[in-house]
Parts: C-alpha cells; sequence; structure tokens
C-alpha cells in the first residue's frame, strides 16, 4: 500500500466532495433555493467537512490532522442535522432525503475510521 501524498487521493475528501456536490444540486433548486439561511447554512457545512480534511492533512502532523478530522466529522452532522429540518419542512422531498442522509452517513464513518488511523499513528 503506498503512502497517501495528497488530500485528494484520500477516500475520505472524495466521498466529502460527491457529498458537497450532491447537497449543492439539491438546494439550488426548488423551494430549497428560496429558503436562503437554511440553504447556506447546509452549504457551509458540507463545504467545511472537505475543506477541514484537506486543511488538516496539509499540516502533516497527525495531532493537528486528528483535530481537523474531527471537526469535518461534526459538521458532517451539522449536515446531516440540517437535512432533517429541509425535510421536515418540505424543502427536500424524501427520497433526496433519505440519498443525502445516506450519504452523509457514510462520509461520516470513512471520517471516524480515518481519524482513528490517524490516532494510532499519532499515540506510536
Amino acid at each position: 500500500m503506498s503512502k497517501v501524498t495528497r488530500f485528494e487521493e484520500l477516500i475520505a475528501w472524495q466521498k466529502a466532495r460527491q457529498l458537497a456536490k450532491d447537497v449543492y444540486m439539491v438546494s439550488q433548486s426548488g423551494k430549497f433555493a428560496s429558503d436562503f439561511g437554511l440553504r447556506d447554512q447546509i452549504q457551509r457545512a458540507v463545504v467545511s467537512i472537505m475543506a477541514n480534511i484537506a486543511e488538516g492533512f496539509e499540516r502533516n502532523r497527525a495531532g493537528e490532522f486528528h483535530q481537523f478530522l474531527s471537526i469535518a466529522k461534526a459538521s458532517c452532522a451539522e449536515v446531516r442535522s440540517h437535512l432533517y429540518i429541509a425535510f421536515d419542512i418540505g424543502d427536500i422531498e424524501q427520497a433526496k432525503f433519505e440519498m443525502l442522509l445516506t450519504q452523509a452517513e457514510e462520509v461520516g464513518r470513512v471520517i471516524g475510521g480515518l481519524r482513528s488511523a490517524v490516532s494510532r499513528t499519532r499515540d506510536s
């Protein structure tokens, strides 16, 4: 297994990027597009996931990377929370809600696994 040298190679970042794209697509159409507060908040949160993975990786220190991954995972939870309210108030339909929620849960799990691996590296 080769060493990852760029954040773009991280599966967590790749999945976060896809989630960001999908959230943007959904939030820029229909009723969601005119719900400016919620739309802007979910977009900031979803971008924060991939940005924190990238920034933490580029710090080149396991401790800092771990911290940034924790922030990214928390932003993932924020996205999930926003998805619930968007669904509850009718900004998104059930199928899109379920698709995005499943994606966000997967991103959170992948980040959690990466964070555990980084923690083992940091502690050794």
